[in-house]
């Protein structure tokens, strides 16, 4: 399946803005790290690998603690997103109400594997592991709205819905 492999990905021009303001609203607080980290993916999108220096000095922490974190959490996003993002849970309530299916059928729906974003930046297409709806099962977010009990049918409806952004 095709994937997205970018050459050179270039920051977007407000970041070091967007980093700056992160930093002041969070390194002075307890445990800031991952406020710090989210305030700067809710404003880019994503975490530009240039950035990571400058949390790390800011917070006094090695580049590597920072790097580790980032690489831990699944949220954490080091390449830009596509223009739309959709999550399915993989969890285990999501798991026994057809989640696998749901897979399946966006991946090929798509053109693309999980944890990539197509050749033509239109979609992410990523796992996440809850999302806290498992009465509904199976549950997806698409460009950060969640639904649930969600089909194959359902997805393609939501799919070929245009973002709002659009």
């Amino acid at each position: 399946m095709p994937t997205h492999t970018r050459l050179e990905v270039t920051p977007p021009p407000n970041t070091d803005e967007v980093v700056q303001q992160a930093i002041e609203a969070h390194s002075r607080e307890p445990g800031g790290l991952l406020p710090l980290l989210h305030a700067i993916q809710d404003g880019l999108g994503w975490l530009p690998p240039g950035c990571l220096p400058r949390v790390a000095a800011a917070l006094n922490l090695s580049r590597a603690e920072v790097h580790g974190v980032v690489s831990f959490y699944h949220d954490f996003r080091t390449e830009p997103p596509g223009r739309r993002v959709v999550r399915i849970c993989r969890a285990e309530s999501c798991q026994a109400m057809g989640a696998e299916a749901l897979v399946d059928h966006a991946c090929a729906r798509l053109g693309m594997a999980m944890h990539s974003t197509r050749v033509d930046d239109a979609f992410t297409l990523e796992p996440v592991y809850c999302l806290g709806n498992c009465a509904l099962s199976p549950s997806v977010t698409v460009d950060g709205t969640l639904y649930g009990k969600v089909t194959p049918a359902r997805l393609d409806v939501l799919l070929d819905q245009p973002a709002e952004s659009e």
